[in-house]
């Protein structure tokens, strides 16, 4: 069931507010951190740093190139949010950034298993496509390909660590996704 207002008998039950709960974003940035460096990690064994440092100009229009697609791959995973947030309500969207984050948020009320689909689909979705991507591409291409995907998987940290939180909550469950702040709210007893 998914609604654009709250149900009768409906009352909220807890919520995540990344931006005004600095312990969950301290958690969940530092979750973020460590999967970043894991898998940079992981990526040397892959293919090796020394097979991709450039000087000069080279150097220079790859990393405004990275920049450029670091900017788009930030879009398209939020455009993925917002796409299914419309699909499931109805309700059109909206887009920011404020300053830590980019979001895509909705007054609309999505139940559990909408939710978790709006939540993952980008990680899943872009990640698919990275990862294709690198095995496609030549492996001059590897590292600016695997930067995003480091980007895609420890961008969505906040993501996951919702949906681990949906876990335990009640089935009749009901998120409002305003941005970075999520409310919970389930049926009264």
């Amino acid at each position: 069931m998914n609604v654009l207002s709250l149900p009768a008998g409906y009352r909220r039950i807890g919520g995540v507010d990344l931006v005004r709960d600095r312990r969950a974003m301290l958690a969940v940035n530092l979750a973020a951190l460590l999967l970043m460096a894991l898998l940079f990690v992981l990526g040397i064994f892959w293919v090796p740093l020394s097979l991709r440092f450039r000087s000069g100009m080279g150097a220079l229009v790859e990393g405004i190139l990275l920049l450029g697609a670091a900017a788009l791959y930030m879009v398209l995973h939020e455009l993925v949010h917002g796409v299914l947030m419309r699909r499931y309500s109805g309700a059109r969207p909206r887009y920011g950034f404020n300053g830590l984050y980019a979001y895509a948020g909705s007054d609309a009320y999505f139940d559990k298993h909408s939710y978790r689909i709006i939540a993952l689909a980008p990680v899943v979705l872009w990640g698919l496509v990275l990862l294709l991507l690198n095995l496609l591409l030549p492996r001059s291409w590897f590292w600016l390909v695997y930067l995003i995907q480091i980007l895609n998987l420890s961008g969505a940290a906040g993501d996951l660590y919702v949906c681990f939180l949906l876990h335990r909550l009640p089935a009749d469950l009901l998120v409002q996704d305003t941005g970075v702040a999520m409310s919970f709210f389930a049926a009264e007893s």
